[in-house]
C-alpha cells in the first residue's frame, strides 16, 4: 500500500462518507491527536516487523513513545497530540502538536478529516484528526515529551489478529489492544488506530467509543 494519490483519494472518500460521533466534553478536557499518514521510510524498527532496505514509500502512521518523565501516560505509545487550547480547533491543535512534538510543519490543507471522539479514563475527550504528512523525512522528537518516533506501516494494523480484546471490570465493555510486531498498543491509542483501519482503509462504519483501556493506560 503506497502513500500515493490513490490512497489519499480512498481515505478522503471514506472520511467524507463517515458520520463522526462527537462527545460532550462535560468535565473532561478537550484534546486532539494527529493520525499522520507518512511514508514508511526506514521502517518501524520494532521486533517482529521487517524493516525495508533503503527508503520505502509504503504508507505508515507516525507514532511516538512518550517520555518517561511525563506526568500523564509516561512511556506509553501515543499519537502526536495534546490539549486543545481555548478558542483552538481540534485540527489546529493536532497540527500544532505535530510541530511541537516531532517538528513536522503541516499545512492545514493536508487535514483529511476526523474520526470519532474518544472519552478517556484519565479525563480527556480526544478528537483524532487524520493528516496527510507525506514523506516526513526528518521528524525530530521533543526531548521533554517524546522518547522515540516510529513509522509503523499501515499493513501492520490490517492484521487478521487485530484487535485483541479482553474483559474489563465493566461487563458491558471490553479492553482493546492493537498488535504491533511482537508487542501491542493499548487504548486509547489502539482505539484510534483500529477505527482508522476500519473507516479510512476498509470503508466500514466501525465505532470504538465503547472499548475500554487497560488499568496502566488510565493514568
Amino acid at each position: 500500500m503506497l502513500l500515493d494519490a490513490s490512497l489519499r483519494e480512498t481515505v478522503v472518500r471514506n472520511l467524507a462518507a463517515f458520520q463522526v460521533h462527537r462527545a460532550d466534553t462535560g468535565q473532561h478536557r478537550p484534546a486532539a491527536v494527529a493520525v499522520a499518514l507518512v511514508e514508511e521510510g526506514p521502517g518501524a524498527a520494532l521486533a517482529g516487523i521487517a524493516a525495508p532496505v533503503g527508503w520505502s514509500r509504503e504508507a505508515a502512521l507516525l507514532l511516538t513513545r512518550r517520555a518517561a518523565t511525563l506526568s500523564n501516560h509516561a512511556g506509553q505509545w501515543a499519537l502526536p497530540g495534546g490539549r486543545v487550547d481555548e478558542g483552538e480547533s481540534a485540527e489546529a491543535a493536532a497540527l500544532r502538536e505535530l510541530a511541537e512534538e516531532v517538528a513536522l510543519e503541516i499545512d492545514p490543507s493536508q487535514v483529511l478529516g476526523r474520526l470519532d471522539d474518544y472519552v478517556t479514563r484519565s479525563g480527556f475527550v480526544i478528537t483524532p484528526v487524520v493528516v496527510w504528512a507525506g514523506a516526513a523525512r526528518a521528524p525530530v522528537p521533543h526531548p521533554a515529551e517524546v522518547a522515540s518516533i516510529h513509522r509503523i506501516p499501515v499493513r501492520e494494523f490490517m492484521r487478521q489478529d487485530a484487535p485483541l480484546l479482553e474483559p474489563s471490570e465493566e461487563p458491558s465493555r471490553q479492553i482493546l489492544r492493537m498488535p504491533v510486531g511482537d508487542g501491542w498498543i493499548a487504548a486509547p491509542t489502539a482505539a484510534v488506530l483500529y477505527q482508522f483501519r476500519e473507516v479510512c482503509i476498509a470503508g466500514r462504519d466501525t465505532r470504538v467509543g465503547h472499548y475500554d483501556q487497560p488499568l496502566f493506560a488510565r493514568r
